[in-house]
């Protein structure tokens, strides 16, 4: 049997032994009072100095490149460009820098696009300040920090995911056929028709596909064969 090592905690986890100067940091967020408190947090680290702070995602692509930061701390409700567009024009201006999103917003929708623009960690805006710094450092450290709650979700998503896809793979071909032709608007006549089997036949397919799929109608049954058969992300 092989043995692994676990990763360091957070809180030990630090930046390079090498660095001389401060870890940089650039703040993304549009409400002053917000941001004049979390850039006033930061310099309060004597490890870490807000090299900058924006408030809209157009003024982040242009003032944060030439910072080269270590890590970018964004928002994700900014006017016109989204943070989560900032967040994937970033990542390809500036590879290497960390993107840590700071909203409010724990919705899971959220959650999944910021991570698949670029995002290298997520935190709720009640954060505490001792809280940040140790996700700053883990983010550098190569971790991916998250709220508590933001991790719940996540996982809690995988396991629904697992479990739909644990469903739909009970499906038979015939089931699957016609479900597809479902999902595409057509009739059960006309699934007949096509299939060369009677309606009756077709009828009792689909409430073998509810039983399966723990679902009461054509509509529920689509929707979730679609999320076991659509990776995240996809439009």
């Amino acid at each position: 049997m092989t043995s692994t090592k676990c990763a360091p905690p957070a809180e030990t986890r630090t930046a390079p032994a090498a660095r001389q100067s401060p870890i940089k940091v650039a703040l993304v967020e549009d409400q002053p009072r917000i941001r004049a408190s979390w850039t006033k947090f930061i310099n309060g680290f004597a490890d870490f100095t807000c090299v900058c702070s924006c408030t809209t995602g157009e003024e982040a692509l242009r003032v944060i490149p030439p910072e080269k930061p270590d890590v970018v701390l964004m928002d994700l409700f900014l006017p016109r460009m989204s943070g989560i567009e900032c967040t994937a024009r970033l990542k390809e201006l500036l590879p290497p820098t960390q993107i840590v999103v700071l909203t409010a917003m724990d919705d899971e929708e959220l959650v999944f696009l910021a991570l698949e623009a670029g995002a290298d960690g997520y935190l709720l805006k009640r954060t505490k300040p001792a809280d940040l710094r140790a996700a700053l450092l883990d983010v550098l450290g190569g971790g991916a920090p998250m709220s508590s709650e933001i991790a719940r979700r996540v996982i809690e998503s995988f396991r629904q995911k697992k479990q739909i896809q644990t469903e739909c793979s009970r499906l038979t071909v015939r089931e699957e056929q016609i479900l597809q032709m479902v999902s595409r608007g057509l009739g059960n006549k006309i699934i007949a028709q096509k299939l060369g089997i009677t309606v009756d036949t077709v009828c009792c397919h689909l409430k073998h596909v509810f039983d399966k799929l723990h679902v009461n109608s054509r509509t529920e049954a689509v929707v979730r064969y679609m999320a076991a058969k659509t990776p995240r992300g996809t439009p």
